[in-house]
């Protein structure tokens, strides 16, 4: 729908795109939790899940132990919002703030995201191709960010307001460098990443 897009006609590899002549691979993710938990540890803060049992413990909240990881953090924090007391508030309030603030931090250096998401990509998918990610967080709870993928309301005026400028980018602003895993020689690709935030 926007002047600078020009959609590949056929399949070409890792290119949805191209923008302003820039060949892009389109990759919608959200803020990843191993890069929360990266932040969080250069921060001093404790594993957000360590964190968590421990609050739950001293709210008296009890959890099935034997559940996977994922469905414990779930069933404390919704047993938190269901509690609902000054204690459990402020446990959430607290986490929320912590990727509240990671998130701030990223917004004003989206480059170092996009290495970290160039570094950290599955070996068997792994490319230097020019890539624009699409960030989605939803604020209210990181978990829903997901939801966001079909907010058209939400995605369209951000993504319309990142390509009305896009020709004011220079070229060295959207370049990094990085380094995979297991291969010796250094990557360089065209990047850039838009935030859609709830």
């Amino acid at each position: 729908m926007h002047p600078f897009v020009l959609p590949t006609v056929g399949q070409i590899k890792n290119v949805d795109f191209f923008l302003n002549d820039i060949p892009f691979d389109l990759k919608v993710t959200y803020l990843p939790a191993e890069y929360i938990k990266s932040k969080r540890k250069e921060k001093g803060l404790p594993v957000e899940f360590t964190f968590l049992k421990r609050k739950a413990a001293e709210a008296n909240i009890t959890f099935d132990k034997k559940a996977k990881k994922d469905a414990i953090y779930y069933e404390i924090i919704e047993k938190m919002k269901d509690k609902n007391d000054a204690f459990c508030k402020r446990v959430l309030e607290t986490l929320k703030n912590e990727k509240l603030q990671i998130l701030s931090e990223v917004r004003e250096n989206p480059k170092i995201l996009a290495k970290w998401l160039y570094e950290n990509q599955g070996e068997m998918r792994f490319s230097s191709e020019n890539r624009l990610f699409l960030v989605l967080v939803d604020t209210d709870d990181f978990n829903n960010s997901w939801k966001l993928k079909r907010n058209l309301d939400q995605l369209k005026p951000t993504i319309m307001k990142y390509l009305d400028n896009f020709e004011k980018k220079k070229i060295d602003d959207l370049r990094i460098t990085f380094k995979y895993k297991e291969k010796t020689q250094t990557f360089t690709a065209l990047t850039d990443v838009v935030f859609v935030i709830k």
